[in-house]
């Protein structure tokens, strides 16, 4: 196999449930206070064996408070949580909704989320106008819900990082 980023990686093939990997990488930096800002699959690199792990800490943060706030303007808009571009509020749960954003990137084989949105405009519809994106065809029904919860308006309506490891373990069988 080749080996690089996961974007490459599914651009070339399907998802070998690497998903639950994220997800428990992630579960291991929410355990450890500190929270990503920059998660997507061009940031999880695919190994030997497809083992994945999560990469670019450039915007990696140790948190000792529930939030981190920042007034960062290099933002991904496409994989960022509403509080987060519109308060500079981050926290584990704002990786949880650019998790749903990894969680369609990896349904889709690399699609880029919000298909012929801007980036300036994705924060209006989907705080204005509470759009969230539709299931992309082929998305088990489980999944496209998991993607959802992550998207949940309230970051505290969000699930945490152990709970979708759980989520994922129980769609996957294992």
């Amino acid at each position: 196999i080749e080996k690089g980023d996961l974007l490459n990686f599914l651009l070339k093939s399907q998802s070998l449930s690497l998903e639950s990997q994220v997800a428990d990488g992630m579960a291991y930096l929410e355990t450890h206070n500190s929270i990503h800002r920059d998660l997507a699959a061009r940031n999880v690199l695919v190994g030997e064996g497809y083992v994945c792990k999560i990469a670019d800490f450039g915007l990696a943060r140790v948190i000792k408070e529930p939030v981190y706030v920042s007034d960062d303007k290099k933002i991904p808009y496409k994989w960022t949580a509403p509080e987060a571009i519109g308060h500079g509020r981050y926290s584990s749960k704002s990786d949880v909704w650019s998790f749903g954003i990894l969680l369609y990137e990896i349904v889709t084989c690399g699609a880029i989320p919000y298909p012929g949105v801007r980036n300036c405009d994705v924060y209006d519809l989907v705080t204005r106008d509470n759009y969230r994106m539709p299931s992309p065809s082929n998305c088990p029904e489980v999944i496209y819900n998991i993607m959802r919860s992550c998207w949940r308006a309230e970051p505290e309506d969000r699930p945490t990082f152990k709970i979708l490891r759980h989520e994922l373990d129980i769609y996957q069988g294992n």
